[in-house]
């Protein structure tokens, strides 16, 4: 009895008839620290607000990044965030990925987060493919330092190769390094990424500084309605304590 042989899947063309990408393939379970790090906490949704303008800037992840339309797993690799100013994000969702040769530039930044199973590579092959095709900066968040000997570390190119960014150790253990290409700090603080304002030393807003805010602003208008009904009573008194004067026996 002979067992059929699955057909390999064949990516089948947009209609457009442009060259598209192929998903990235499914992650292993312990590369939930990439949702933990990154979207659980709304940093890369805040960062993409932050840096603003939209139409020509790229807060993106868990897409192939690849030199040229010739696709090749092995020039090519995924990142757990990725920034690119004065770029298309039409071609970038077209295309389901970036293509530095369409885009006419590599990404600015890039940052992979650890995880037991791709610890190795974000330090090796990830690193070197990140500095051949250009990209102005790699940086590397692990929480606990436990897989990258480091819970920060940052690289930046210089003459097409990378050279360490300088991480500061800041008062309670934290560590901080500056990224030049977005302009903010980055900060291990404790077992979470924040991304700070050089300038204030605050972090960008996070979904708990919205949640915060609203629970500030609820407050503040609960607050408003009790002193607004404190002083409807007070009218009331004052009303009859007018018409006690005017009128004894009423």
């Amino acid at each position: 009895m002979t067992t059929p042989t699955a057909k390999p899947a064949v990516q089948t063309p947009p209609p457009s008839g442009r060259f598209r990408l192929p998903d990235i393939p499914e992650r292993d379970p312990d590369e939930v620290t990439q949702f933990d790090r990154l979207f659980k906490t709304g940093n890369a949704h805040y960062l993409a607000l932050h840096l603003g303008s939209s139409e020509t800037t790229l807060v993106e992840a868990d897409r192939w990044i690849v030199p040229d339309a010739s696709f090749n797993k092995r020039r090519a690799r995924y990142p757990d965030l990725l920034v690119s100013f004065d770029t298309s994000p039409e071609d970038y969702a077209a295309s389901n990925g970036y293509i530095v040769s369409e885009q006419g530039k590599p990404p600015d930044f890039v940052l992979e987060v650890a995880s037991p199973s791709t610890a190795q590579r974000d330090l090796n092959e990830k690193r070197d493919f990140y500095e051949s095709i250009g990209v102005l900066e790699y940086w590397l968040f692990d929480a606990t330092g436990e897989y990258y000997r480091t819970r920060l570390a940052g690289f930046r190119l210089a003459d097409g190769a990378y050279v360490p960014i300088d991480v500061a150790d800041l008062p309670g253990g934290d560590l901080q390094g500056y990224s030049a290409a977005l302009n903010l700090n980055l900060r291990s603080a404790g077992e979470e990424l924040e991304f700070c304002d050089p300038e204030t030393g605050r972090r960008i807003t996070t979904i708990e500084d919205e949640r915060a805010r609203a629970d500030a602003a609820e407050n503040r208008a609960d607050a408003a309605e009790n002193r607004a009904d404190a002083a409807e009573a007070r009218v009331r008194e004052l009303e009859a304590e007018l018409r006690n004067l005017r009128d004894p026996s009423a």
